[in-house]
């Protein structure tokens, strides 16, 4: 017989003679027993140790078998249950097997019965915990390789990022900050946990394609002349064409981004002058961060405004330059917003 001299079984009936009879047989089979004369009671003692077994009587006052076997799957789904009942019921007897019970014992019954019922439901319970156990550390392991695979992802987009840095005014702090500020907003605006995690990625790359624009025009300081600004504008498409055809999920965004981060709410924008619903949600997340970061920090062309000056022409362009319930929502975001602000801080800060 295979036991583990570490199970307890918790014996259930109303006549507790008959559960002392009970837990007799098993005693002697070398199992440790409890009893208890209710459903209540029984509930009350499960909550109290840990028990492997529950044998219980279906015909009780009070709370029944039935219900007890209910409220024991519910509140200790790993105690295995063995219903025992007077009346040989078919219907009965499936119906509590179709509730989770371990088996059905019909009295009177004798005692190799009963043990051979102990037994085989205290293996179905230790072989059903095993399966748990390999299931949770599978789901670790897949959780930990998914992790391993995004941490490289990440690793890989930020040093592509860094090439971009060496040729531009923008900081490694600033892209980091895009990348969480989109994050805050997709995750105000409802998006799932993978978008989230996308953007938060996705979002830092929206400018890799200043890669492509001269250094003279990239870096002067002052005002850009009408042709400059003509090439200047053409980065959305460079960084889109670096990015495109990726089968990746999270790259796809990024190109998206690229290509539609200076498009406005009111179709003025550029590359493609497209307007409203028709630009990418990512980028029209990126549009708002994007603009937010580079008011409040120093850039080559001009030194940093003041928070409050900042908002105020934002707020001047909320339905024109940007999607009005997006940046509704990037305001209601604010104090996290300046949190990821002050915690990502330029060097020179």
């Amino acid at each position: 017989m295979i036991k583990n001299l570490s199970d307890k079984i918790l014996i259930v009936d109303d006549e507790l003679e008959i559960a002392d009879l009970v837990g007799e047989l098993l005693t002697v089979a070398g199992y440790e027993c409890f009893t208890a004369n209710s459903g209540e009671t029984a509930l009350k003692t499960l909550g109290q140790r840990k028990f492997s077994l529950l044998v219980t009587d279906i015909m009780m006052p009070g709370m029944s078998g039935v219900e007890l076997l209910v409220e024991v799957r519910r509140s200790f789904p790993d105690v295995a249950v063995i219903m025992v009942t007077g009346v040989d019921d078919r219907k009965m007897a499936i119906h509590t097997l179709e509730l989770g019970a371990y088996g059905y014992i019909i009295k009177p019954f004798n005692r190799n019965e009963i043990l051979i019922n102990v037994v085989s439901a205290l293996e179905r319970r230790r072989l059903s915990l095993l399966s748990q156990e390999y299931e949770k550390s599978l789901k670790m392991e897949v959780e930990q390789r998914t992790k391993d695979v995004h941490d490289r992802e990440e690793e890989i987009i930020f040093r592509l990022i860094a090439a971009t840095r060496y040729r531009d005014d923008e900081t490694g702090a600033h892209v980091k900050r895009i990348g969480l500020y989109a994050a805050e907003m997709a995750r105000g605006l409802g998006w799932s946990d993978s978008a989230i995690n996308d953007i938060r990625l996705a979002a830092p790359m929206h400018d890799i394609g200043k890669i492509g624009v001269p250094d003279e025009i990239l870096l002067k300081v002052g005002k850009l002349e009408p042709a400059e600004f003509e090439i200047i504008k053409k980065h959305p498409k460079i960084g889109f064409d670096i990015l495109d055809g990726s089968t990746v999920p999270l790259i796809q965004m990024a190109a998206q981004i690229a290509l539609s981060h200076h498009e406005k709410w009111e179709g003025s924008g550029y590359l493609l002058g497209l307007s409203g619903e028709k630009i990418p949600e990512a980028g029209r997340v990126v549009a708002i961060v994007d603009v937010y970061d580079a008011l409040v920090h120093d850039r080559v062309y001009r030194k940093a405004l003041p928070e409050d000056k900042a908002l105020s022409i934002m707020v001047s362009d909320r339905g024109r330059h940007f999607d009005p319930r997006m940046f509704d929502c990037f305001m209601d975001l604010l104090p996290q917003i300046r949190d990821i602000r002050d915690e990502v801080k330029d060097t020179q800060d």
